[in-house]
Order: structure tokens, then sequence, then C-alpha cells
């Protein structure tokens, strides 16, 4: 039996208010506008969600007609993690290119021009920037959504997009806190588990949040990781003693605190939604993320009726509820008096091409001629599979630039055993370019460049993953990262080098 109904009681318009839920189509649906109505004060927005600037606009305005606070929040990291360009490739490098760079300003620059764009489409709270120290170079699923490896980049590039990105009008939400760079699971798949002492956790993985909550973040995002120096029982997200002693009591932070997605495996696995949900509002968190896999009304349901359940028991504290619901509206008039005093944020649409061109790093060999004016060159692509933040729906790599430059260039995707031998057998005589993503990842991916290499010495490899080998080919184009314009930037270095 639901607990919803027209003319909501505090308590179950409290329950809505904690929810960030995601939902179906370009337009919303009947049931949203309805909860809308009831109290859900905040939605998360996905790459099904978006076809255009001009029809994302026109959703947020129809939630707005219902309620003209509502949270839109979007994961719009830029760089691999995009929503707004889900199907194009982003127009700004991810953090990892950023840091290779190490241009605070441009940091700022890029992260102000993001969240104009956001802004423009009437999204105000962008769960963004990834702070994570990248510390373990196998990482499945942060690598280039990191800055680095080295904390004090991370510091203070994490403090620059924060600056920036609000100066915009839209709420950072600092994430994974307190830490997902040094794990070698991904945790929408399983529970990860970090066994490091309390010195280097405050030393290393704590630094870029002390960062960020210096700069004013005005959310931060918990991970699903199992931290047993902070809490051997609990993950993050559940976790009184990381939340609430020490993001909250130690750390001083005072803003919004979302969870990450509570259909990953590492909370539904092992809690469930419902009963995940109700221990991360009781552990200090003030809203819960749900949508990228449930996007569905009885999800909405089955959750607002878990946490009135819990108060009623008597597990869940109602004035912890009732605390998180008020710092979630407190975020909502944040964002709308914020957005109207940067309305007129002046950003610079080129600053994504031009971070990514200074993002590159070339190294050529003595063998390297730059391919002959006009003739076209075969991109063959080692394609792995694509982690879920990022998603398989962006393209990447730099056939479309290449084919733009070298008309008549050919490409192919490749994976396995044989990709080496595929990818010479299609390139015929034309010049390879091989397109290669997170290599030391991928033992199949490595062996293929080599097979290249033997056959074709003069052959170009593009790294568009964290470069962790020694630069080899005839031209070795490090992009850090995947995002449209990375590879524009590699194009472009590939035909003028």
């Amino acid at each position: 039996m639901t607990t919803l109904a027209h003319g909501t009681d505090t308590l179950t318009r409290d329950a809505l208010t904690v929810l960030q839920p995601g939902f179906p189509g370009t337009t919303a649906p009947d049931w949203l506008l309805r909860r809308v109505g009831e109290g859900l004060a905040s939605v998360g927005l996905f790459g099904r969600n978006i076809d255009s600037p001009e029809q994302l606009a026109a959703l947020t305005a129809q939630l707005r007609s219902e309620r003209d606070d509502i949270l839109v929040a979007i994961d719009e990291e830029g760089g691999d993690v995009t929503r707004l360009e889900v199907h194009t490739g982003s127009s700004f490098p991810g953090n990892h290119a950023l840091g290779a760079v190490d241009d605070v300003e441009l940091t700022r620059a890029v992260a102000l021009e993001l969240g104009r764009r956001l802004a423009e489409c009437g999204v105000n709270l962008n769960w963004a920037p990834s702070a994570d120290v990248n510390a373990n170079a196998g990482n499945p699923v942060i690598g280039v959504r990191s800055f680095g490896a080295g904390t004090d980049l991370v510091a203070r590039h994490t403090a620059a997009y924060v600056a920036g990105l609000q100066s915009a009008g839209v709420a950072a939400c600092t994430k994974h806190f307190p830490g997902h760079g040094d794990t070698a699971v991904d945790s929408h798949h399983d529970l990860p588990r970090i066994d490091v002492g309390l010195d280097v956790l405050h030393a290393r993985d704590l630094a870029p949040f002390r960062a960020a909550i210096a700069a004013g973040s005005r959310a931060v995002m918990s991970a699903h990781i199992l931290v047993p120096a902070l809490d051997p029982e609990r993950p993050a997200t559940l976790s009184r003693r990381i939340l609430t002693g020490l993001l909250r009591e130690e750390l001083g932070y005072d803003g919004l605190i979302v969870t990450d997605g509570m259909e990953m495996q590492a909370i539904s696995a092992t809690y469930g939604i419902e009963r995940g949900s109700v221990l991360a509002i009781a552990a200090g968190a003030d809203a819960i993320c749900v949508g990228g896999g449930l996007a569905d009304e009885e999800t909405v349901v089955q959750l607002s009726d878990a946490l009135v359940a819990a108060v009623r028991s008597g597990e869940l504290p109602e004035e912890r509820l009732a605390d998180a619901a008020a710092r979630v509206r407190a975020l909502a008039s944040w964002t709308s008096g914020a957005g109207r005093t940067a309305r007129d944020a002046a950003g610079d649409p080129e600053i994504g091409l031009v971070a990514a061109r200074r993002a590159l790093t070339v190294t050529r060999s003595e063998r390297y001629v730059p391919p002959v004016a006009g003739a076209p060159v075969h991109v063959a692509a080692f394609s792995p599979v694509a982690n879920i933040a990022v998603g398989d729906e962006t393209p990447w790599g730099v056939a479309a630039d290449l084919e733009r430059l070298l008309p008549g260039t050919t490409t192919g995707s490749y994976t396995g055993a044989d990709a080496g031998a595929e990818a010479l057998a299609e390139a015929g005589e034309r010049r390879v370019v091989a397109v290669v993503r997170d290599e030391h990842r991928h033992d199949w991916m490595a062996a293929a460049v080599d097979a290249l290499l033997a056959a074709r010495p003069d052959t170009v490899v593009v790294e568009m993953g964290v470069p962790q080998a020694t630069p080899r080919g005839a031209l070795h184009i490090a992009t850090h990262g995947a995002a449209r314009v990375c590879g524009t930037a590699a194009a472009e270095a590939i035909v003028s080098n």
C-alpha cells in the first residue's frame, strides 16, 4: 500500500524530497509531474533523456512548470562521461586531460563554460567533479575521470573545477567520498575495498575533498566502497562514521550529501535499494540517487514507503529525515538565486578544444613522416568494453576527424586475440593509425599494437586512455581521454606533425 496521496502529509513529503530519481524519455511522464506536485524536489537526467539542448531546455521548463525550484541533476563530467552530448561525444576534455595540462585557470574556464551550457538548458546540479586520486592505474572505473595520481594536483584542480562550475550557477557535487581511486573493483558490479591506513587516507584521498569543501562545493557524493580503517562493517554510503563523523564533524562539511546510484551492485546486491536507502539517510546522507538503471514510478514509491516505514518503526529518526529534506530544499534555494545572478556568466565556446590541444603529449620517432596531403589512412580502433559510468552510446576515436582531414580514410573496430591481424588485412597498403584506450588494462590490445608495429613500423599510435606504456610507433599521441575534442586534437596533430 502506498503512502502517497494528494494533500501529502509532512513525513511523506520529506521522504519524497530526499529522492533523486530518474525517468524514461525526453519529456516528463505524468507520474513524475504528479510526484513533483506531492513533494519530489529533484530529478536525475541521463543520456536517454537528452536529444538536443533545445529539447533539454523544454524538458526542464516542463518540470519547473510544476515546481520552480526543482533540482535538475545530471552526470556531466565532460570527457568520457557525458550526458549532454551523449550521441556525439563531449566538447570538453575530461579531468585527466586537464590534469595533464595542469593549469588551474584552464580547468576553471572549462568548468565555467560547461556549467554555462548546463544552466542554459535548465540543469542546476552536476554530479561532478570526480575528486578521486587515481592511485591504482588499473582502476576499472575511475581512470581518465580523475585529474591524476598526484594528491596535490587533484586537490587544486578539484577546487578550480568547483569554483568554475558554481560561478555559472550550477551546484557542484564532488565525488566519490572518501575516494574511489585506489580500487581494483567497479562498484557498479561489486563492493570495492580499500585497505590502507588512516595516515594514507588523510594524506592522499581526503585532501581533494578538503579542497572542494574550502572551495564551497554545494554537494558531495558518497562512494559505495568499504574502507576498514574508517568503518570495518559498512560501505561509505551507509556509514555514519564516514558521512557524519568524518565528513560532517571532522571535515566540517555542511552542504548536501548525495549517494551514488543505489541500484549499483555494491549496494543493491548486498543490502537492497530500500534497506540501503534507509541506512544511507540514517548515516547522514541527504539525497538518494537512483535512476541510472531503475527509472520508474514503482521505484519512487518503494523508496518513499521504505523511508516512511522506517520513521514510523523508530529505525530512522524523523528529525534526521526532516534535516535531510531541509538540506535538499536549501540547495534548491541556492540554485534558484545563483542561477539568476550567474545568467550572464561569460564563457568561452572554444575552450574545450583549446584545452584538448594543450593536453596532447606527442612523441615522434626518427621514422615518422606525416601523411602525404590528401592520402587516406586506415584507422584501426581497438575497442575495450566500456564501463557503465562511461556507457557504450558515445562515439570516440579519431576516425571522423581524419576522414574530414584526409578524405577516403577508412576505419574498422577490432577486439580480441586476432585484432592485430584483422586490422592489417583490412588496412591493405594504407598507412595505419592505431587507436587504443587504456592499453595497459588489456593484454590483447597490447599484442595487437605489437603485431601492427612489427609489420608496419610507420604506424601511428593514439592512446586515448590513461597512458602507462612507453610511447611507441612512428608517432605516439597521448590524448588523456576519449572526448570528441580529444579526437579532433589528435587528428590535427597527425596531419600537421
